[in-house]
């Protein structure tokens, strides 16, 4: 019954977009940027969309369940995740420029839903662990904490490239934000992202209590989720009490972005564990 057509068309304007946002960013045309925004959320809500009918076709089938709970519906989501966290630091913090970031890791986690043997589109009924109303909780905390933290990585990238461009006889790239500006642009998504990894953890605590009869068991995706949420900590207390800026913050937000990776796929494939279904 279920077709993807909703979330191809969102992956291609997601990669069309990629391509007005690397315009913008070079040619300083506000018109382009306007033009990159109102097409990328365009593609937000056609996801959206996408999202809902999925949703509406799991009660069609007798299954009934949010889309969250496999490995093709978590791509699915992460990548809306992803754009809905840039429209949040474009229009609260007029970072347009960070949608050079944003939308290309929004088309890549789709077109990895046609990449892993795993992720299946079929619509699948729910194996008992997961028919909870925690199911949605925890995982949408989770994934906006990702997808937060995806974009702080972009940014990090950045920072370093533009970070020794300036501190050479080159001189800055013309066409990037400051380093400055980039490096406080990763600290305000961080501290959009630590706040629902913490809140991801706490609920898959009480979900875990009420699937398994334990609130933590040191299950392997339950202990990178705690590396992870660790890191983040750590990034926020140098940020805080030693006014770490630039490459230190810079560095730990790629390690923290390593750890979540692994979190989130190298759990699923090289540890076995209560989480494995993902």
């Amino acid at each position: 019954m279920y077709n993807p057509y909703f979330f191809q068309a969102a992956m291609f304007i997601y990669a069309v977009t990629f391509i007005l946002y690397l315009l913008f960013v070079v040619a300083k045309k506000d018109i382009i940027g306007r033009l990159a925004f109102w097409l990328i959320l365009t593609g937000f809500f056609i996801h959206l969309v996408g999202l809902l009918v999925r949703w509406g076709e799991s009660h069609a089938t007798g299954y009934g369940y949010i889309p969250l709970s496999n490995m093709y519906e978590s791509l699915v989501f992460f990548s809306w995740a992803i754009v809905l966290v840039y429209l949040v630091v474009d229009i609260r913090y007029h970072q347009r420029t960070i949608g050079v970031i944003a939308s290309p890791l929004a088309t890549i986690a789709i077109a990895m839903t046609s990449i892993i043997p795993e992720a299946r589109s079929e619509i699948r009924p729910l194996i008992p662990a997961l028919q909870s109303n925690w199911l949605a909780i925890h995982v949408i905390t989770c994934f906006l904490g990702y997808a937060a933290f995806a974009i702080s990585f972009g940014i990090s990238i950045i920072y370093m490239i533009q970070s020794k461009r300036e501190s050479s006889h080159r001189g800055p790239i013309s066409w990037l934000p400051s380093s400055q500006t980039l490096d406080e642009t990763n600290y305000k998504s961080v501290i959009l992202g630590f706040p629902m990894l913490t809140l991801g953890i706490i609920t898959g605590a009480a979900w875990a209590s009420y699937a398994w009869g334990s609130y933590w068991s040191w299950d392997p995706k339950e202990t990178w989720s705690l590396i992870t949420w660790f890191i983040y900590a750590a990034f926020l207390h140098a940020r805080y009490t030693h006014e770490w800026r630039g490459k230190k913050t810079a560095l730990l937000s790629i390690v923290g972005f390593a750890a979540v990776i692994f979190t989130y796929f190298g759990v699923n494939y090289l540890l076995s564990g209560l989480h494995s279904y993902l």
